[in-house]
């Protein structure tokens, strides 16, 4: 069966191996099983169906809580770019990595605070870089374009998965997961490098090959929509309960976070050529 390449849906209803939900194969992960990806992805839980005293989950909980939470991340940018409040960038990253990280091992914290303060966290992020692109030169407007460019991908994405134009089948889910964690290792590798008088790989520069890495990340955060997509019909379909919707979403903002910062970044690249 299949897992996400997403870590936060990695503890979604139906990974564990009971409970009555679809279970995953521990035995031939991308490096290995039960290996190298699973250790990284956090701890399995199984909170298991809803209750008698609780609704089940519904694709529009999964709708609005996804909605409110990328709103709130708009709304948090979009007053961070307004205020000139670029410097908060930097603490807003460094609060929502430790934060995202928090829900991805205690899925049981994702609720509408959480959730709604992490958004809001990765909002004023999100913003203060765009704010910082933004004043650069032939660079304005380039945060509203992103922000279209990634709704896009979206929408595609979901055309795409609704439509069954794209399986996710287990090959897919390997080979999709071995290119997330190729992806991450270079970012880190490079990042290391940049510490260096070479400059590191040339990953995010403005050479050809840093337009290459972009276009590469974009897919492989495009197509790991489709696995969350598929986690989230999963867990609906195995009962969960309506509580999860959040924790649905804020698996989502993970994804669609990187794609827009992906996406800005070339953008921004093509614009100041």
């Amino acid at each position: 069966m299949r897992t996400s390449s997403n870590p936060a849906f990695r503890n979604l209803p139906g990974n564990g191996q009971g409970g009555g939900y679809a279970t995953f194969d521990r035995s031939g992960g991308a490096f290995g099983g039960a290996g190298a990806y699973a250790e990284m992805a956090g701890p399995e839980v199984d909170p298991g169906r809803a209750g008698v005293d609780e609704r089940p989950l519904t694709i529009d909980d999964v709708v609005m809580k996804t909605a409110l939470s990328a709103g709130t991340a708009i709304i948090t940018g979009v007053l961070t770019m307004w205020s000139g409040l670029y410097i908060l960038a930097l603490p807003a990253a460094i609060v929502g990595l430790v934060l995202g990280l928090v829900l991805t091992f205690k899925p049981q914290w994702a609720k509408a605070p959480t959730v709604l303060l992490y958004s809001a966290i990765e909002g004023v992020f999100l913003g203060g870089i765009t704010g910082i692109f933004e004043r650069m030169p032939n660079l304005e407007g380039v945060g509203f374009q992103a922000i279209v460019g990634t709704v896009g991908v979206f929408l595609g994405m979901l055309f795409v998965y609704k439509t069954g134009a794209v399986r996710v089948t287990p090959r897919f889910t390997k080979w999709l997961t071995g290119a997330l964690i190729g992806v991450v290792v270079l970012m880190v590798v490079n990042l290391l490098f940049s510490f260096f008088p070479t400059g590191g790989l040339g990953l995010r520069d403005g050479s050809p090959l840093a337009y290459i890495f972009s276009i590469v990340c974009i897919g492989v955060a495009a197509f790991s929509l489709l696995l969350d997509f598929d986690q989230a019909e999963r867990a609906i379909r195995g009962g969960a309960p309506a509580r999860f919707a959040w924790y649905i979403a804020f698996g989502l903002m993970v994804t669609l976070v990187w794609l827009y910062l992906e996406i800005l970044r070339l953008l921004a690249k093509l614009r100041s050529r």
